[in-house]
């Protein structure tokens, strides 16, 4: 049986940059985020059912998904939402399980903004939350996506409140301060895993 570390975080609160420093450790990574990509691509019946709901303006000059029309779209309308969330989540559900058989590491970590919205929380056996203030969370979305900070706001609105996603927590990780901070975090916190992967083991 494989130990499996669900990690989390909501928008800009950096998933990303602590998903590379555990893998840069040897840990296998599996990102919901790539998965969700996948069932969309070019091609698929999900791209295709997506179009016909909400036209060619979320398609790209390639024919590829055009994410942030769609975001636009989704996050201010919940109807829609609901509706997108249902075609993708058994679809991005099935390729992240596909992908964890994959791995080979001590253990594996799963990456997911929506760890426990999706059900995804289920394939784990312990929880890691990334932490940031709204403000630093808002501030670093800007920057790497662009956008409007009002836009930025609806997500965060729409996604766990940080209260609740630090409840599910088992471990927390805030990432409020330097990156030397955040390697000793990242490496205490494989130690760990690679003892309790032991024990699964």
């Amino acid at each position: 049986m494989k130990f499996i570390v669900g990690l989390t975080g909501g928008i800009g609160s950096g998933k990303s940059a602590v998903s590379t420093r555990f893998e840069a450790l040897g840990v296998d990574i599996v990102d919901a985020d790539v998965a969700a990509r996948v069932v969309v691509r070019r091609g698929t019946g999900a791209l295709e059912a997506i179009r016909e709901r909400f036209g060619d303006q979320v398609l790209t000059g390639e024919g590829e998904l055009n994410r942030r029309v769609l975001r636009e779209i989704v996050f201010s309308r919940e109807r829609e939402r609901a509706w997108l969330e249902t075609l993708l989540h058994p679809l991005i559900a099935s390729e992240v399980r596909e992908a964890l058989t994959r791995a080979t590491s001590a253990y594996a970590m799963l990456v997911s903004p929506l760890l426990k919205e999706t059900g995804q929380v289920n394939l784990v056996n312990r929880v890691l939350v990334v932490h940031a203030c709204e403000a630093l969370r808002i501030d670093r979305t800007l920057a790497r996506d662009g956008g409007d900070e009002a836009g930025v706001r609806a997500i965060i609105g729409a996604q766990m409140a940080s209260e609740e996603r630090l409840a599910m927590a088992d471990d927390v990780i805030v990432n409020e301060s330097d990156l030397a901070h955040l390697d000793e975090q990242v490496g205490r916190l494989d130690r760990l895993y690679r003892r309790l992967a032991e024990v699964v083991h």
